[in-house]
């Protein structure tokens, strides 16, 4: 049970080693783009191609979807970045429903926590593969790997790391359930401090009176997707700007937060205890470029500030 790219990689391990996939669940198809086609998951375009039984509901408790999950006879269940699931879907299988999160649980729990793990400077993360109970990701643990996160690392590059690592593990934890050797660990009685919301535009705004390193943290957090966001003053104008990549330096100066310096090549903003640096950005109705070619095209004004 999947949907995006990220589950992708643990269905191929599963037919990469033989194991019979006796039908896949993702979300019904979705109108995309200017045409508003339907467009398929990532999860059905590989599963059709391998010639897979395919599943779309679109309510999991309905009585069609249940007779049909049923007729399907699956003695396992594996969820990967898909929906909630009702207890009847969970308690089917034999051997129980598992998921793959990213995250080292308890730790981040949530709808982000490839994001939230890199916007709260965290050294490392990992992925976790858990059997699910009537909560949100705070089922018994069978196995964790971790992964380390560079200083480089954006959102969408751990997710690639941890898509490769989660397959991985998903492919462990069916060898361990398959053998008998599962050994859980309980998460009831852990006190969870780190949480992972989900994203909004409320949390994704850019906050210029934290410290360099903070923003630099949420810039890489949310790039590519969904991406940090600020809004610019440059005259009378307020324009919606999104931030894709920067770098800091750390450095005492007297410039109100929010203020812009810039030449024509670059633009720096000041910030207590230093500068962010703005390296690629987007402006509205326009692609995602580096500063640079931004600046052919826009005359900032003196006074020109983010807030």
């Amino acid at each position: 049970m999947g949907t995006p790219d990220f589950a992708v990689a643990s269905l191929r391990a599963l037919i990469e080693h033989k194991y019979t996939v006796v039908g896949v669940i993702t979300s019904p198809d979705r109108p995309a783009g200017r045409g508003q086609t339907l467009r398929q998951s990532a999860v059905k375009e590989y599963a059709t191609s391998k010639g897979l039984r395919v599943l779309q509901p679109t309510n999991l408790k309905a009585e069609a979807f249940l007779g049909e999950l049923k007729q399907l006879e699956a003695n396992l269940q594996i969820v990967v970045a898909f929906r909630m699931l009702p207890k009847v879907v969970w308690k089917m299988p034999a051997y129980g429903t598992f998921n793959l999160h990213a995250s080292l649980l308890p730790d981040y729990r949530g709808a982000a926590p490839i994001n939230w793990a890199i916007i709260n400077g965290e050294e490392k993360t990992g992925v976790t593969t858990f059997f699910i109970d009537e909560k949100i990701d705070t089922g018994a643990i069978i196995a964790q790997t971790e992964c380390p996160i560079s200083k480089e690392d954006t959102a969408g590059s751990l997710h690639d790391k941890l898509m490769i690592q989660g397959a991985e593990l998903v492919l462990k934890t069916v060898q361990h359930i398959e053998k008998g050797e599962v050994k859980t660990i309980d998460q009831k009685h852990v006190k969870v401090v780190k949480e992972a919301p989900k994203l909004s535009k409320e949390n994704c705004e850019i906050k210029w009176d934290a410290s360099p390193k903070a923003i630099y943290d949420q810039i890489r957090g949310l790039s590519p997707y969904p991406a940090a966001w600020t809004t610019l003053i440059n005259k009378e104008e307020s324009i919606y700007l999104k931030v894709y990549k920067a770098s800091f330096t750390q450095e005492e100066n007297s410039v109100p937060n929010g203020t812009l310096l810039s030449d024509k090549k670059s633009i720096r903003v000041a910030v207590s205890g230093g500068y962010i640096w703005l390296e690629e950005i987007q402006l509205p109705g326009k692609r995602k470029m580096n500063v640079k070619d931004v600046l052919n095209g826009l005359k900032l004004d003196k006074n020109a500030h983010v807030r």
